[in-house]
């Protein structure tokens, strides 16, 4: 049985929690955020607490707190033994104190509250500072996910990067061709099978393989025209550089 305390109550939290609690070998003792009204989702089925000089003795400590909040919060634990691990793809795991076991648990993917999401399937990134520590955090990743990966810091810094491009830069193009939808009141659903398709392709292509659209093909006409369409200097903006970065990648 694997003792987890969990520090922090925001969307990564939670889910983790779920994940935790679902698992018969690992054991959620505590909970901590600094706001105690925070604490409800989890006060039902384990201990919580907003007082850090309360912290539960346990195996693993979780840190799942903002990527500013890291550094600053580990350095106010008294911790005399047990592994600190972050959560977050982007901060190093220099960033926790010297004198404390050290780790990464880094889930990549996105959270959202009120989203299900199965953790099975997401892979989750790991790293230790000694080779006993590295088998007691994987031990804890395989009990809820199907893929756990050794990723040094350098390397997860790198996938969190290209996270940002796959996930939270996708998602904003999303949102601009939601408003320019809504602009002319089409329904933004009827590109649901278009964004599915680019995403399964995927699965059998390379994204430079799977590229296609008025830019690929060098459409200038099209392009002019689209250009001359959008209103928004920003929306025109983001579609040129868009456009000129696939037209040099294609040549």
């Amino acid at each position: 049985m694997i003792r987890i305390v969990i520090l922090g109550a925001g969307n990564v939290a939670k889910h983790l929690f779920k994940a935790f609690m679902a698992q018969e070998e690992l054991e959620v003792a505590q909970v901590y955020a600094r706001n105690p009204k925070m604490l409800s989702y989890f006060g039902a089925n384990t201990k919580t607490t907003s007082d850090l000089t309360k912290i539960e003795t346990a195996d693993i400590y979780v840190l799942a707190v903002s990527d500013d909040a890291i550094s600053e919060l580990s350095k106010q634990l008294n911790l005399k033994k047990g592994l600190l691990v972050h959560t977050s793809g982007s901060v190093s795991i220099k960033a926790l104190p010297k004198g404390v076991r050290r780790g990464v648990f880094y889930p990549l993917q996105t959270f959202s509250a009120n989203r299900i999401v199965d953790f099975k399937e997401i892979p989750i990134c790991i790293e230790t500072t000694n080779k006993d520590d590295f088998k007691l955090l994987k031990h804890m990743a395989s009990a809820i996910s199907d893929t756990v990966v050794p990723l040094s810091t350098k390397q997860r810094k790198a996938m969190h990067l290209a996270a940002v491009f796959a996930n939270n830069f996708t998602n904003h193009m999303y949102h601009l061709s939601h408003e320019l939808c809504e602009q002319k009141e089409i329904p933004f659903e009827l590109l649901f099978p278009l964004i599915k398709e680019t995403a399964r392709k995927l699965e059998g292509l390379s994204p430079f393989d799977a590229q296609t659209g008025p830019a690929r093909r060098n459409d200038k006409g099209t392009i002019k025209r689209h250009l001359a369409q959008l209103k928004s200097k920003k929306q025109k903006k983001i579609y040129s550089l868009l456009s000129k970065s696939i037209r040099t990648t294609y040549g």
